[in-house]
């Protein structure tokens, strides 16, 4: 019986000695003898991963004043912007609401934070792909003589991706520096609509003053109307032009009015604003004189200039770089690695291996259609941009000189009404007018007054669109500056 237990002991011995072979490489040991090793190589690789922090929801409540608000001169992207003075403490100008707009838009913020997203997209482009590991083990149930633990260790590398690692970064770079561009874009087009809003709401509120002061001077002819209307003096056919002519300037006032409200409402969401936070606006509204001149030179070198032109232009490298890497992709997929092994019957054996996808049926070609087909997509897109925005240029322009010559004739006409109105007025205090002719001229010369700002606003609005199309920045006027 002593045998067997020298034999059991024998065994045993050459177990454990098995276990002090195992190759250096494995990064834990299997067994009760493991020692500190996982334990520091635990720690090293958490040291470098990222850790989970929770970030509550806002309130989305909006700042409750101007005051509350900040517009970074330095953060600006027009030179413009970055030159002027922000104060707000005297009422807001145009180019101040623009600043606001630029630093608190919540639209803006939103493609800020894509930005971010396409930034650590590129970053992940970049980044090598991590090598795989492997390790199996495998433990014989006989306890025969020379029979050992056996196991395998293997350490494989993608190669395609390495290879592909540089298309995808060049598109990925490209992607970023479109949303970029676009954020750009976005920008200009933000300073545009504060720009159109800032005159709005002042345009809105001068025709509310005026709305509402012609509703005052009809109230004296309004009463005389009703109560020669309640003594049976005046009928209703005869009533009808006094009790119709209070009753438009009533409805003329609430329109205005509730376009006024969503003007307000507009400028104040645009800036970050509480719906119900003071909106003291100042200056003149914006204006842009740009000459023909001016014009033919923005437009001469308009792809170089505007940002979502140059947006274009990077998605379309970006695209580039996709099809590229599909036609690498095309190629058989490698996949090299190295293997260590070691049988029950304690043969170890050192080997590699190679692993190849065959391109019988697939070969990428669909990935490569793709790509081409949206190659072309953003190529046209480009050029429609292009040609849309010659188009608009030239139409913008001939309105704007159209409209110039009715601001002319316009202000002619108002002002010849308002000097009539003004006579009739007295006159009809005195008695030696009667009130429906009165009221005729008062209602000419309101609407009137109402074309000639209703023109204005409409000038202003193609200049400012005219400027944002060409992507010229430095043809602003300083009257929109306050004193």
């Amino acid at each position: 019986m002593a045998r067997p237990q020298a034999g059991k002991k024998e065994l045993s011995g050459r177990r454990q000695n098995d276990r002090m072979r195992l190759p250096r490489l494995l990064p834990f040991t299997v067994g009760p003898s493991c020692p500190r090793l996982p334990g520091l190589g635990l720690v090293l690789a958490l040291a470098g991963c990222a850790s989970y922090a929770p970030q509550p929801l806002g309130t989305g409540q909006g700042a409750a004043d101007v005051a509350h608000l900040t517009a970074p001169t330095a953060a600006m992207s027009l030179p413009t912007l970055a030159a002027h003075r922000f104060d707000p403490s005297d009422g807001l100008d145009a180019t101040e609401v623009a600043m606001l707009a630029v630093a608190n838009s919540p639209a803006l913020k939103l493609q800020r934070d894509a930005l971010g997203i396409a930034r650590a997209q590129a970053f992940a482009a970049g980044l090598l792909p991590d090598p795989q590991l492997s390790f199996g083990a495998d433990f014989p149930h006989d306890s025969g003589s020379g029979l050992t633990r056996a196991y395998n260790l293997g350490l494989s590398q993608d190669v395609s991706a390495l290879l592909l690692r540089s298309s995808r970064r060049h598109a990925a770079n490209a992607q970023a520096e479109q949303v970029n561009l676009d954020l750009l874009w976005a920008e200009w087009q933000t300073i545009a609509q504060a720009r159109l809003l800032f005159g709005q709401v002042q345009g809105l509120r001068a025709q509310q003053v005026e709305l509402d002061a012609e509703v005052q001077a009809l109230a004296p002819v309004d009463r005389a109307v009703q109560a020669a209307l309640a003594a049976g003096n005046l009928n209703y056919d005869g009533a009808s032009a006094g009790l119709n002519a209070m009753a438009d300037a009533r409805k003329r006032a609430g329109d205005n009015a509730v376009a006024l409200h969503q003007a307000e409402s507009d400028l104040r969401q645009l800036l970050g604003l509480a719906p119900t936070a003071p909106l003291e606006l100042a200056g003149a509204p914006y204006q842009a004189e740009p000459d023909a001149a001016q014009l033919q030179a923005a437009l001469a070198d308009l792809p170089r200039r505007r940002p979502d032109l140059l947006a274009l232009e990077a998605g379309y490298r970006a695209q580039e770089a996709r099809l590229r890497g599909a036609i690498l992709a095309q190629f058989p997929a490698i996949t090299v690695g190295l293997t260590r092994a070691r049988d029950t019957s304690n043969i170890t054996t050192n080997g590699f291996s190679i692993g190849l996808t065959l391109p019988l049926f697939d070969r990428n070609r669909g990935n490569i259609a793709i790509e081409t087909a949206t190659r072309q997509q953003l190529k046209d897109d480009y050029d429609a941009r292009l040609l849309a925005t010659r188009s608009d240029m030239q139409r913008l322009s001939a309105d704007l000189a159209t409209l110039d010559r009715q601001r002319a004739a316009q202000i002619a006409h108002a002002q010849s009404l308002d000097a009539a109105r003004r006579a009739a007025e007295q006159a009809w205090q005195q008695g030696l007018l009667d009130w429906p002719t009165y009221l005729a001229i008062r209602g000419n010369a309101l609407a009137a007054d109402m074309d000639l700002l209703a023109l204005r606003q409409a000038r202003a609005t193609a200049a400012i669109a005219l400027e944002a199309l060409l992507g010229h920045t430095d043809l602003a006027n300083e009257r929109t500056s306050k004193p």
